[in-house]
């Protein structure tokens, strides 16, 4: 898995590309602490180029959006998500927790 953090004025895009499993979600939560750690709350989860994701990368996703929307400074919001993963997210419900996106742009633009 890799993870790169791109920052704009009003929000960081973090992109996932490979595969979030048991295994590598740590990163992708410690990546998304970070950001909040590092004072943002408006983020951008691209994943385009992402393969897999397993409900532990899930997990790091909600822990996130909890963290961001907590005294409202902000959201996570997904962009460019594959079909496979999009069924997965709403065969888990988490549809209703993240806003989606089809382009980067208009991601970054929500914000």
């Amino acid at each position: 898995m890799e993870i790169t953090v791109q920052e704009f004025k009003h929000c960081d895009m973090i992109t996932i590309k490979g595969r979030v499993d048991s295994a590598t979600a740590p990163q992708l939560a410690q990546a998304l602490e970070a950001a909040n750690e590092g004072g943002k709350y408006k983020l951008v989860v691209n994943m385009e180029g992402l393969e897999y994701m397993s409900s532990a990368g899930f997990r790091a996703l909600l822990a996130a959006q909890r963290n961001c929307k907590k005294y409202n400074r902000g959201e996570v919001v997904l962009a460019v998500v594959p079909d496979r993963i999009r069924e997965a997210l709403e065969l888990a419900g988490f549809t209703e927790l993240f806003k989606t996106f089809d382009d980067t742009l208009s991601a970054v633009g929500h914000f």
